[in-house]
């Protein structure tokens, strides 16, 4: 019989065990073990999205009340809104304050079966909130707040264009956890999913792309190997594919 989790790992091409190793490991970290029905929920919600959780497109934490609260990255975002069938673009405009400084911004997205677009307007004050000063140039929203902005409007505005639901974007997450609505990560977490060093990388690729030449391994197959000692970067799962 088919299952989610045999669904995912066809898809993926790897080994199903091998799967659900890492996901379990990497993906779904919390202080304690997700429950089968957690479990089977997020392979769930990964598939109906198509969603890579091997390339972190798609990760999860357990919520208070026992339920699973699957988390989606921006690439995560921008692959379900692409590959949606009536998606016809979307565009941006920047909004500026009387100093010339950034206050917002408005996301267009456009449907190829309506005759109006879905328009959202995000305000950096709302969504940057009140950081105290020291705090914010360390930030993702004090280093990069109009990609961020660019982001959560991108995000908000594909909700209501397409109605996506069940997922949030990591700064909610964040927001979500500040508010003890999902458990915070465990120091065991953060030694699993700490990054892939680069001179590993480098000393081990010539043998990793001998394999993939070979026919021996899938590019799919050693991402998935290399995952479970350490995090990739997104130049590091480029370079295994060959991108």
């Amino acid at each position: 019989m088919t299952t989610a989790l045999t669904e995912m790992a066809t898809h993926l091409k790897v080994n199903v065990q091998e799967l659900e190793n890492i996901v379990l490991n990497t993906v779904m970290p919390s202080k304690q073990q997700p429950t089968v029905e957690q479990f089977n929920v997020f392979i769930a919600v990964a598939n109906e999205y198509k969603l890579n959780p091997l390339t972190k497109e798609i990760y999860a934490f357990p919520t208070k009340g026992g339920g699973i609260q699957p988390i989606v990255s921006i690439d995560g975002w921008l692959k379900i809104i692409n590959s949606h069938p009536s998606f016809d673009g979307m565009s941006f405009e920047d909004g500026f304050d009387n100093d010339g400084n950034l206050k917002s911004v408005t996301c267009k997205m456009f449907r190829t079966d309506r005759k109006h677009p879905v328009e959202v307007i995000e305000y950096l004050a709302e969504c940057q909130g009140d950081t105290e000063d020291r705090y914010k140039n360390k930030t993702p929203w004090g280093k990069f707040p109009a990609r961020m902005l660019r982001h959560k409007a991108t995000i908000q505005c594909a909700r209501y264009a397409f109605g996506f639901s069940g997922i949030i974007d990591p700064d909610e997450a964040e927001r979500f956890e500040e508010a003890g609505v999902v458990e915070k990560e465990t120091p065991k977490a953060e030694k699993i999913i700490n990054e892939y060093s680069q001179e590993d990388f480098d000393a081990n690729y010539p043998k990793w792309s001998k394999a993939i030449e070979s026919g021996k391994k899938t590019p799919e197959e050693i991402i998935a190997m290399v995952s479970t000692k350490g995090q990739l970067t997104e130049d590091q799962i480029k370079t295994i594919k060959g991108e």
